[in-house]
């Protein structure tokens, strides 16, 4: 863990409550309820295209105006051998969303790396389990080609 520094704020009393409020619903405490949101915060300032959302497996780091999160596309552009342009056309996005989350990627790569682990540990049954609405969609290696 890096080395970390005390600091106290004043927050309105209002948004003391709030914050409150969410550290119940995350089981954490008020301190570090208040140190996660800031760090996050402190990331959507220094990287483009990036927001923190809640998933079925935790706390992640999506591209924003998407439902792909970053261990995604980092997942991705190494299936597509490092090719972006590949990948952007392949989600249909312009080639500065990749690159967005792949700078994300190279910043954090231990906990990218953790989620693209953790990806492979839910297969499609236990997947449909946190996420009901979930659909298989098979798709022919044909198809997947482009022949």
């Amino acid at each position: 863990m890096p080395p970390t520094t005390v600091l106290s704020l004043r927050l309105p009393a209002d948004r003391a409550e709030s914050l409150k409020r969410l550290a119940r619903r995350f089981d954490r405490s008020t301190a570090e309820t208040a140190a996660r949101l800031l760090d996050e915060g402190l990331r959507r300032e220094d990287f483009a295209l990036i927001e923190f959302r809640d998933s079925p497996v935790g706390r992640q780091a999506y591209v924003e105006g998407t439902r792909v999160a970053v261990w995604q596309v980092v997942n991705l552009v190494r299936g597509y051998g490092e090719d972006i342009q590949k990948t952007a056309k392949h989600l249909t996005w312009p080639v500065s969303k990749v690159r967005a989350a792949l700078n994300y990627a190279a910043a954090f790569p231990e906990e990218t790396q953790s989620a693209i682990d953790d990806g492979k540990a839910y297969d499609f049954t236990r997947l449909s389990r946190l996420v009901p609405a979930l659909e298989r969609i098979e798709v022919p290696p044909d198809v997947i080609q482009g022949k």
